[in-house]
């Protein structure tokens, strides 16, 4: 399978990409729109602010076509940042709009929950059929790596894939029609995060439409 992979400076892109390769997949850096066509799914990691992401997938001409590719449900994965960037806007920048494929904001956690980022291992819950889609061959609370201290304030029930709990339980992924996203790092969480990243590749070969979507 090609995976285009969205180099826009701003993604832990070498660790994604070898973890994609890992799983099977053909992966092609990506830091403008050519060559988008020719792939079979796209991966869209990052770390760092909403605003600047935004600025610097507009720069490199990257946010037409990655709408035009989430609008037409082609297979994506978001990590980390690139998770919160499907959503209309984020409290760190105000006035600067993500990709706008899911409505609503990504806030800050409050400072009762404790540290902030939130910063380590913590367990996963999914959530629904396509939680266990998603996790399956993985244990009923698998832990993965989170390094955020941003999360979606409001996300549809029939779009979310799993939840973590920290201070209180937030959706850590979504997972709406062959378009999929996750708060933590599969790259970064060992065998569980192989696993998911393999899961990907199962689902993408899948239709939307079938019993793991």
């Amino acid at each position: 399978m090609n995976v285009g992979l969205i180099d826009y400076g701003r993604g832990n892109l070498r660790s994604v990409e070898k973890a994609l390769q890992r799983v099977g997949a053909a992966v092609t850096c990506l830091n403008d729109p050519l060559g988008i066509e020719q792939q079979d799914a796209l991966v869209l990691p990052g770390v760092g602010s909403f605003g600047d992401a935004m600025l610097n997938l507009q720069e490199r001409g990257l946010v037409p076509a990655l709408q035009e590719w989430l609008k037409s449900d082609r297979p994506f994965l978001g990590i980390c940042l690139g998770y919160q960037l499907l959503f209309e806007s984020g409290e760190e920048s105000p006035g600067i709009s993500g990709l706008g494929f899911l409505p609503g904001t990504v806030v800050r956690f409050p400072k009762n929950v404790g540290k902030v980022p939130h910063m380590g291992w913590n367990s996963v819950i999914p959530a629904g059929e396509k939680g266990r889609a998603w996790f399956q061959n993985l244990d009923a609370a698998p832990y993965f790596y989170h390094v955020h201290s941003y999360y979606p304030e409001q996300v549809a029930e029939e779009d979310v894939a799993c939840r973590t709990e920290y201070g209180f339980p937030f959706v850590s992924g979504i997972s709406r029609g062959n378009v999929h996203a996750f708060q933590f790092h599969p790259e970064k969480s060992q065998e569980n995060g192989l696993k998911l990243l393999s899961n990907f590749m199962s689902l993408c070969r899948t239709p939307a439409s079938s019993p793991l979507s």
